[in-house]
């Protein structure tokens, strides 16, 4: 490793954990580890007791993000730093807790230590909050050339990809490239697809007209592709067939128990043998844990870690056998509960209510009072599909609409971190809504995906044309 100085340079060839150092001081109390600044996590953090526990988060990230919203980001409605918060506003809160912005490469059960990349660091109760990644299911091209929407930088690549697409149709001459440039696909329908076909539909019909007067802006196609039989598969059927009505009334193509099969950048192929001409794909149809290495293969199952109703990690989930001191909540963990046979449902409800419960079991433990059985409440499920379109299962009712779309936004702002959040939200949300516009329509950066802006490829196109 070389370090340069402005009068000497030297190398320094060491171990990297010789150079960099976690620097948590040693403290009396027990040492409670949380691997992640998710919906989980933060909930866990704000409900343990720092008076009996010292706390150290880690998250390679020192910000939380609101994924619900992350769709706003990629189509123009917010700035990422309207729906992100520093990990560490949350931290400097409660005495004798700590952040530090590492990534946490394994875990050794048996020692009871992280191996990060500042060096190993000890817990006496480990909490793994690392949520999921995204599920390309083993397919390489998708991989490289589809748009993931998970984090903060996945929205701003989206972002750029679209508004630099729109650009380069004003000066392509090629009807043919202008078509692929112009049409952009969706794969997966639930709530994160159907929110980003609608963002991209309202992107349409209200605001690219005005912007590119010279494109005709009517000929661009959204496609929705899903495997399964209706839209939002995961709410309720009348919710599911309401949000088709609005997408398809909003001009979106809706194939339905349709397997996307490959692309290459250009064509997405289906495994019904359609073809869509393309240069956007946005993949929004599976997630999977983000596991961490060091469980046996007993304690993971599809993915996940198994974890029981104290959400404590099964070192063998067939015998019952259970890590005492580590433990796991949300999208990486899977809960053998019984209301929930398939597991609970994906949503950020059940990550802070198992983030407050486990806390709360935490604090029991420093007590030596009994541990409390996790049960999931269901406070309902929610998905927008644009300007006074929502749909809203709630535990005794169903709403769309207007009134959807009202209960939605309200929802959303009040589970954004940080007052100055919610009110830049709001503010955003109240401007868009009366003046039809995306103020944000940037291309600050080009996208990771499309580093090459007038490739080879597209010229050769032109001429051939």
């Amino acid at each position: 490793m070389i370090f340069s100085f402005p009068d000497r340079k030297f190398s320094y060839m060491t171990d990297r954990n010789n150079l960099f150092s976690v620097n948590i001081p040693n403290s009396d109390k027990p040492r409670v580890v949380i691997i992640g600044g998710g919906f989980g996590g933060v909930r866990a953090i704000n409900k343990l007791d720092s008076n009996k526990y010292q706390i150290v988060l880690l998250d390679r990230y020192n910000y939380h993000t609101f994924q619900p919203l992350l769709y706003q980001v990629a189509t123009a409605g917010l700035e990422p730093d309207s729906i992100a918060g520093p990990l560490r506003k949350i931290t400097k809160k409660k005495k004798d807790t700590y952040f530090r912005m590492l990534r946490v490469s394994e875990v050794n059960t048996d020692e009871k230590t992280l191996t990060t990349n500042a060096g190993p660091l000890n817990y006496d109760y480990l909490i793994v909050a690392t949520g999921a990644k995204i599920n390309f299911f083993g397919n390489d091209r998708l991989a490289k050339h589809a748009f993931p929407l998970k984090q903060v930088t996945h929205a701003l690549d989206l972002r750029s990809h679209i508004f630099q697409q729109l650009e380069k149709s004003e000066i392509v001459t090629s009807e043919k490239q202008k078509k692929r440039l112009m049409t952009f696909v969706v794969v997966g329908a639930g709530p994160t697809g159907v929110e980003v076909c609608g963002a991209l539909a309202e992107l349409k019909n209200n605001v690219l007209p005005r912007d590119y007067p010279q494109l005709d802006v009517s000929s661009m196609q959204i496609h929705l592709v899903e495997g399964k039989n209706r839209v939002l598969p995961a709410m309720s059927e009348k919710s599911g067939e309401k949000a088709r009505q609005y997408l398809e009334k909003m001009g979106v193509n809706i194939h339905l128990e349709t397997l996307t099969d490959d692309y290459d950048g250009k064509i997405v192929k289906l495994k019904n043998g359609q073809q869509i001409e393309t240069g956007t794909l946005v993949w929004a149809a599976g997630v999977q844990g983000n596991l961490i290495n060091g469980f046996g293969e007993k304690s993971i199952k599809k993915g996940t870690l198994m974890v029981n109703e104290t959400n404590h990690v099964f070192k063998n989930y067939e015998t019952k056998v259970i890590y005492n001191d580590v433990f796991a909540l949300g999208d990486v963990a899977h809960m053998l509960h019984e209301d929930y046979p398939n597991g609970l449902p994906g949503l950020a409800q059940s990550a802070m209510q198992q983030g407050e419960q486990l806390a709360e079991n935490l604090n029991r433990i420093a007590a030596n009072k009994p541990l409390k059985a996790f049960r999931y409440k269901n406070k309902g499920a929610l998905a927008t599909i644009g300007r006074n379109k929502a749909v809203a299962d709630l535990p005794k009712i169903f709403l769309s609409g207007f009134i959807g779309w009202f209960i939605w936004m309200v929802v959303h702002i009040l589970f954004l971190i940080g007052f100055r959040n919610k009110a830049v939200v709001f503010a955003n949300w109240i401007w868009n809504y009366f003046t039809y516009d995306r103020g944000i329509r940037l291309i600050l950066r080009p996208s990771s995906k499309k580093k090459d802006q007038m490739s080879k490829e597209m010229i050769q196109e032109m001429h051939e044309a």
